[in-house]
């Protein structure tokens, strides 16, 4: 008799649920275009009803609605995603560029997370993760199954702990075990040096809260220390995995006239769309940090970097310069993330991120699953890197391109192997990207390419003179 009793308790309560959420809800219905689905509601409840009642081991309320709302989120898009409070207290932590943790910028795809691109200068950077790897373990916890952010929440934790993580990469055949430290990641999301007499050289890594003024601060210590307006400069976005919308502008205004349009957006609500110009980067304080920036910063030849880990914010910079001919766009196709996502604070101090509107550079072109094509394209000298990378159009659930087309370039094909039969002896094997060469410095044949495309520029600007 007490069992009955208990079930029906526990059916009733199921359709009280059902009540209630039918009545908390119904002043959102009121604004929306159309009936709440008062059957799905109940079916909700229901299946809530029968977890409590017959589950294997008792669950807590709290967790059941909070994996309904991940669920519910998680299956409109890879970007859409719920924040309890204290991983929504760790998601503004990392706009602002300091937290504990590894340095990777991730994303879902099959229920794994994959690595977008690793942050430079963190252990996950240094240990040698790459863009497109799959991380299938962390610790002893399989992934598969784990939501975005308690992924994040098991690499994260305090400075100087450790944290073993097993990766899935396409070129190996076992999995790469590596044992990282945390540390505190202060990404330092600009740096800047010269390349060469009169050639400058400026990495925007990240587009964090304060990178529009360093920036502005490591753009002016070019010129300083060139004693000369420049040559030519390279802005490199490559493995930049994007950020905060005013960053970009920011950054886009250093190069383009103050009324020239950067991106502008679409989506279903007025709120949604919005057109912003190099005027509108929202400088700190009211002060304008471009204010004693050199004249020449307008009209300097430019060269942007970018790869197929340049995704969201950088792809909006190397969009907005392409489109207005202020730079050649170097490199390879980028990631494509071209969707708005709006970070939205809930009564219970929590957050969620919903995709709201999609990205178009100022000559109309939709970013979405398509991303930025290169006007000149420059491999990175890695036979495989761009063939395993992961972009936007891979990902499931992703939003399709508003143009058309949706899909992108899935990456170069290797390169070929050498004919057999040659007689000569076999030369020694040319140093990697990212290895050092016979004279000791560091290849890098994408920023080789870049110098070269500007001392081109530079020749037929002398000889052509505007």
């Amino acid at each position: 008799m007490n069992t009955r009793i208990r079930k029906l308790t526990l059916l009733t309560s199921g359709a009280i649920l059902g009540g209630a959420l039918t009545l908390s809800i119904q002043a959102f219905a009121d604004k929306g275009d159309g009936v709440l689905p008062l059957s799905e509601l109940r079916t909700f409840a229901e299946v809530f009803g029968r977890i409590k009642q017959d589950y294997v081991e008792p669950v807590e309320d709290k967790k059941l609605i909070n994996e309904a709302i991940r669920g519910m989120l998680s299956g409109l898009d890879p970007h859409s995603d719920y924040f309890d409070p204290e991983a929504f207290k760790e998601f503004r932590e990392g706009t602002q560029g300091e937290f504990g943790g590894l340095g990777i910028e991730i994303s879902s795809e099959d229920g794994l997370v994959k690595v977008v691109s690793p942050i430079e200068d963190t252990p996950a950077q240094k240990a040698g993760v790459k863009s497109g790897d799959f991380i299938v373990k962390i610790d002893d916890t399989p992934v598969r199954g784990l939501s975005l952010n308690d992924a994040v929440k098991r690499m994260r934790g305090k400075p100087g702990t450790k944290v073993t993580i097993t990766i899935a990469r396409k070129t190996e055949a076992k999995p790469i075990v590596l044992t990282l430290t945390r540390a505190v990641i202060q990404t330092r999301s600009v740096k800047a040096r010269m390349l060469e007499p009169g050639f400058g050289y400026v990495r925007v890594a990240q587009f964090q809260e304060h990178t529009v003024e360093n920036f502005a601060t490591e753009l002016g210590k070019l010129y300083k220390d060139n004693k000369a307006p420049l040559n030519g400069l390279v802005l490199d976005l490559r493995d930049d995995p994007g950020g905060l919308l005013t960053g970009a502008v920011g950054v886009s205004a250093a190069f383009l006239p103050k009324d020239a349009l950067v991106v502008y957006t679409e989506g279903r609500v007025a709120d949604s769309k919005m057109r912003l110009y190099a005027s509108q980067y929202a400088p700190r304080g009211g002060k304008d940090v471009y204010a004693n920036a050199p004249a020449e910063l307008k009209n300097v030849p430019l060269v942007v970097l970018v790869n197929g880990g340049s995704a969201s914010a950088s792809e909006i910079v190397a969009g907005a310069l392409q489109d207005h001919k202020r730079a050649v766009v170097v490199g390879t196709q980028t990631f494509g993330k071209g969707s708005v996502q709006s970070v939205l604070p809930l009564s219970n101090e929590g957050g969620i991120k919903l995709t709201t509107a999609r990205y178009f550079t100022p000559g109309g072109r939709s970013i979405q699953a398509k991303g930025i094509t290169p006007d000149i394209i420059a491999e990175d000298g890695n036979d495989n890197g761009q063939a395993f990378r992961v972009r936007e159009a891979d990902l499931d659930k992703h939003l399709v391109n508003p143009n058309g087309g949706d899909e992108a370039p899935k990456g170069n094909k290797p390169a070929a192997a050498p004919q057999q039969g040659s007689q000569q002896q076999p030369a020694k094997p040319a140093a990697k990207n990212g290895e050092a060469g016979d004279n000791g410095k560091v290849v890098d044949t994408q920023l080789d390419q870049a110098l070269n495309v500007l001392k081109v520029q530079l020749i037929l600007q002398k000889k052509n003179p505007s």
